[in-house]
């Protein structure tokens, strides 16, 4: 049955995402998040690790070290950080590329519907900003990329959704299509 489980459990957070997208007015990004789950890399991976309440990468990367399904997923999808990493050719290592907008607004989307989908009846709105400062994203983040994303998740935190989508749509959407129509 964890097939079954685990096709809900991409659904629902599909369908969460491309809920915001759509409410953002970005359609295309809603349609296409996540497709690589459905991919046989991802899926089998996701039903062998199912559990219902974290992703199933996790256990995998407990199991085994790694996870096969999120070093594929992160190749493929342009609102993870990972995806923007890349060598530093003036400080050496590896740092954080500075994303486009609409991909830290679609990773916002990500982050609050993964909170809503893995905590159902539980979820607040400071779920996704505590979820955030938990985590290592912070220190792989381009610093603007990481301020935005911050600063979306403390508004949501502080005053919502309905005050934070609508910022977004009038103040960060509205800007960059401005700024790709110049």
């Amino acid at each position: 049955m964890n097939w079954w489980n685990h096709l809900k459990t991409i659904n629902h957070h599909k369908w969460l995402v491309m809920k915001s997208c759509f409410r953002l007015g970005m359609y295309k990004q809603g349609l296409l998040h996540d497709l690589s789950k459905y991919s046989p890399t991802e899926f089998l991976v996701g039903v062998k690790y199912y559990q219902g309440n974290r992703s199933p990468n996790n256990a995998e990367r407990e199991d085994k070290g790694y996870t096969s399904a999120w070093l594929h997923h992160k190749g493929r999808n342009k609102h993870h950080l990972e995806y923007w990493l890349d060598y530093d050719l003036v400080n050496g290592g590896i740092t954080g590329m500075k994303m486009p907008v609409k991909y830290v607004v679609e990773m916002f989307c990500d982050r609050v519907a993964a909170s809503k989908n893995y905590n159902k009846d539980s979820y607040t709105n400071r779920m996704p900003l505590e979820y955030y400062k938990k985590g290592k994203a912070k220190a792989l983040l381009h610093p603007e990329s990481a301020a935005l994303l911050e600063k979306l998740l403390t508004m949501l935190a502080e005053q919502g959704e309905d005050a934070t989508f609508d910022y977004i749509k009038r103040e960060i959407l509205t800007k960059e299509v401005r700024r790709e129509k110049i």
